[in-house]
């Protein structure tokens, strides 16, 4: 199988115990993750061959970085090297009432300083056969997004699929261009694109009627994203796929937890889960994705079996500390099955 390459920051990660707040503890966890280095990971786990690019600092953290990647299968020789700082961001984990927190300080990182030149793509590319990106990495400065454009445009230009999580944080965009000129032009490169209610509106401003997700959150139904996913082909219309999540919050501790894949033809809608007690839910989305090309990469032709893996690898994600989806091939398929027991394995 070719392999799948990753593009994005991978950030130190900082929380408090359990569910301490920031003005409670006096000491943090330590993770390392992001967005595309969780998809590698999920990926790595499942058996894919992957490559995860980014920039690093060259010190002790940038190390520390690449070596949780290595150590969790991921290829990292296609890494380059230079700048100061690895970005870090700080995450205080909600429950019940009270959602969770994250604080960014990633601010002249080694990721948001990197230009265009600084990576040989046709190496990179170099026997792939998909590229995956986010939202996040363009949303982090103006340069990132330039090599983010790169990429992109190599990726096409040699054959490879291309895939997006669109992945909006409102607290990354902050250098003065608007999101939707910036991901129009990326997204419009891509095979497969991944987002929720909030990513299409704030990118795009494309939404569902009569949603308002802050009070009706609990009640999504798959039914009303069908026209978000023909207005996202519409609008970009080298897309063969187009993926919606979707999550209800009852309370930060319970979600619901779905997804909807729509092929220009037809819509598929998963099995809804009822995730209780969450374990950490940051990386839900990674996981989600790593599951999909998982599926689409195995099931080229069964878009359903797809979409379910990619929901039920994502809803055991839930159950895991940390950014990434720590669980192999069979757990999920477990769970797929019907097998949410929980019972031990001996």
């Amino acid at each position: 199988m070719k392999r799948v390459v990753t593009f994005g920051e991978i950030m130190l990660r900082l929380s408090p115990p359990g569910f301490l707040r920031f003005s409670q503890t006096d000491r943090f966890d330590v993770v390392y993750g992001g967005g595309e280095s969780n998809v590698a990971v999920s990926l790595a786990s499942y058996g894919i061959p992957v490559d995860f690019v980014t920039r690093l600092p060259k010190n002790d953290l940038g190390e520390c970085a690449m070596m949780e990647m290595r150590k969790r299968g991921v290829g990292v020789d296609k890494i380059v090297y230079g700048g100061e700082r690895l970005g870090i961001y700080f995450l205080e984990t909600g429950a019940v009432s009270r959602g969770s927190k994250v604080v960014y300080d990633r601010s002249h990182s080694a990721m948001a300083e990197i230009k265009p030149g600084m990576i040989d793509w046709s190496q990179v590319f170099n026997g792939a056969g998909w590229f995956h990106w986010t939202g996040i990495t363009p949303a982090i400065s103006q340069s990132a997004a330039d090599v983010c454009l790169e990429a992109v445009k190599a990726a096409k230009s040699m054959g490879l699929t291309v895939s997006t999580d669109l992945n909006y944080r409102a607290k990354l965009w902050r250098y003065g261009v608007a999101p939707e000129k910036i991901m129009t032009e990326l997204t419009s490169y891509c095979d497969i694109i991944l987002g929720n209610e909030e990513d299409a509106e704030k990118h795009f401003h494309i939404k569902p009627e009569g949603l308002d997700i802050t009070t009706q959150g609990q009640l999504v139904k798959a039914e009303a994203f069908l026209s978000v996913c023909q207005q996202m082909m519409k609008k970009f219309p080298n897309a063969k796929k187009v993926i919606t999540t979707l999550r209800g919050s009852i309370s930060a501790s319970h979600n619901t937890w779905a997804g909807v894949l729509y092929n220009g033809k037809k819509m598929y809608q998963s099995p809804e889960y009822q995730i209780t007690d969450i374990v950490d839910r940051v990386g839900g989305g990674d996981a989600f994705m790593g599951g999909l090309i998982y599926g689409l990469l195995h099931w080229p032709d069964d878009d359903q079996t797809a979409l379910d893996f990619a929901v039920a690898a994502s809803c055991l994600k839930h159950t895991i500390k940390g950014d990434a989806n720590l669980v192999t091939v069979d757990e999920v398929v477990k769970l797929m099955g019907g097998d949410a027991s929980g019972r031990v394995s001996r």
